[in-house]
């Protein structure tokens, strides 16, 4: 891989759809800046994607995020794609839940994002160039019971990359939100669905991972905002 091929820098590097972004990034030819709070993870992937290099960071801290950022730009250099992958959630009756749990989701969901922005999207318009991608899911269109302290983060992180992708369509920059209706395939939430469910039941992260892709490579004469995905059976 070309030492100085573009950047993709990924939040919340896993097993999941931050990992498959991981693989498809850098199977198009991408360096890419991992950012994930185990630092064994990190190492497996920096060895698995040549080029590649990981930071250890926890996005509720925000000062460390910006530092985080700031670092990948001046050593790989400034990233062309971001993918705000990193999420938080909890899952219990709003009456049962810790109050305090909707703030750090916030932080997680939300602020981060602003902040992984505002870092990360001057370099673009100078540019003329750049994608911004979110990945999200149905919370951000659709508040159901035992998500009240999830939900409204992901509806406002939605309108934050809405609102972004109105200021920086214009200077270049595209932001899109990656809607996923659907359990990803990941070991955990194959733990917690029913044990009778088939595998297309599961969406699976190298295909979220391709439309990803495609989406930070559409030609600007046709952009996307909302992508929406689910398994072909899923109800909607």
């Amino acid at each position: 891989m070309p030492e100085k091929g573009p950047v993709c820098l990924i939040t919340g590097l896993g097993e999941g759809t931050g990992g498959a972004c991981a693989r498809r990034f850098s199977a198009g030819g991408y360096r890419i800046a991992m950012l994930a709070r185990t630092k064994e993870r990190l190492d497996r992937f920096e060895v698995e994607l040549e080029g590649s290099r990981g930071y250890q960071c926890n996005v509720m801290d925000l000062d460390h995020l910006t530092e985080t950022a700031e670092r990948v730009a001046v050593e790989m250099g400034a990233p062309e794609v971001v993918i705000h992958n990193a999420a938080g959630g909890s899952f219990q009756s709003f009456l049962g839940d810790k109050p305090e749990h909707l703030e750090r989701n916030f932080r997680i969901n939300t602020t981060a994002l602003l902040y992984l922005a505002r870092a990360t999207a001057p370099a673009m318009i100078e540019a003329g160039k750049g994608a911004i991608i979110v990945t999200g899911n149905t919370s951000a269109i659709r508040g159901k019971a035992n998500f009240a302290l999830f939900a409204p983060t992901k509806a406002a992180q939605r309108i934050l990359a809405q609102s972004m992708a109105r200021d920086l369509g214009p200077k270049g920059v595209h932001v899109a939100y990656v809607l996923i209706d659907a359990r990803i395939d990941t070991p955990w939430t194959r733990h917690l669905a029913p044990s009778d469910k088939p595998d297309d039941y599961f969406c699976k992260p190298p295909a979220i991972a391709e439309t990803v892709y495609h989406v930070a490579h559409q030609d600007r004469s046709a952009w996307t905002f909302d992508v929406d995905l689910r398994p072909f059976g899923e109800v909607w």
